[in-house]
């Protein structure tokens, strides 16, 4: 089996990059053409063009999907690893379920917020109660979007998943310190000040096209709440993003 593996240079990591590249690359041509992924049709072999006409559209198609591959395949391997991951705390939440699931993050969030009450009562250490409440707003956020995406993936199917496990679970990454922020004037510079140079960052350079910019200066101010609203927008998302890269991820090496 190792000879057969060095004389064919399919081992080790240029191999598994070979195999991913000749998959995705295969499933590209068979959107156009048929029995292009020779494994999956060994009785029939891969079909070839004949004419002129079909050889020029055949490699033409093909050179397009080459170029694709240059952008895809980094997608690819970011999706192999967000998938990894993602199924360890899959098992883990198969293991627990959903309430156990909630119940360990209402248990670390509870007892975070009880720490920081205690401290503040403490003489030697001087912990103001706005900061309490914020670690316990903090936690509700955590608790309630970590629930949502364990129930979207208990729901199954990958379309679910993708469309709203992924966005809640970067919920629960990203709004907490947010709402923390929001009730805790101390933590402005750290987090809120820094969300407001993105926000004006992502308007100048990547929100410019159709004036969809302007529009949001428009009607709206980053103030209060909305930076609650900006980071719930962001989290969704890239949490699509990170659900396609991970089926992107199975196209290519399905999950065992």
């Amino acid at each position: 089996m190792s000879t057969r593996s060095r004389s064919g240079g399919g081992g080790g990591f240029v191999g598994a990059v070979r195999a991913d590249v000749q998959r995705l690359h295969g499933a590209w041509m068979e959107i156009v053409f048929p029995r292009q992924r020779g494994r999956g049709h060994s009785v029939m072999g891969k079909w070839q063009p004949e004419s002129l006409p079909q050889k020029v559209a055949y490699h033409g198609w093909s050179a397009l999907g080459v170029v694709g591959l240059l952008l895809l395949y980094p997608l690819t391997v970011l999706g192999l690893a967000t998938r990894y991951y993602a199924a360890k705390l899959d098992s883990t939440r198969t293991r627990l379920g959903i309430v156990g699931v909630t119940g360990i993050a209402l248990l670390g969030w509870g007892l975070l917020t009880i720490a920081w009450g205690a401290m503040s009562y403490m003489e030697q250490v001087d912990i103001p109660l706005e900061a309490v409440l914020a670690v316990a707003a903090a936690s509700g956020v955590a608790t309630v979007a970590t629930a949502l995406a364990a129930s979207a993936t208990k729901v199954g199917g990958r379309g679910t998943t993708v469309v709203f496990a992924y966005p809640f679970a970067m919920t629960a990454l990203f709004l907490p310190p947010v709402v923390a922020a929001l009730v805790t004037p101390s933590l402005h510079p750290y987090i809120l000040d820094p969300s407001y140079e993105f926000a004006a960052w992502a308007l100048d350079n990547v929100l410019v096209v159709g004036g969809l910019n302007e529009f949001l200066r428009s009607n709206f101010t980053l103030e209060g709440a909305a930076y609650a609203g900006m980071w719930l927008g962001i989290s969704f998302p890239l949490g699509w993003f990170f659900g396609i890269v991970v089926a992107l991820a199975n196209l290519v090496r399905p999950s065992q």
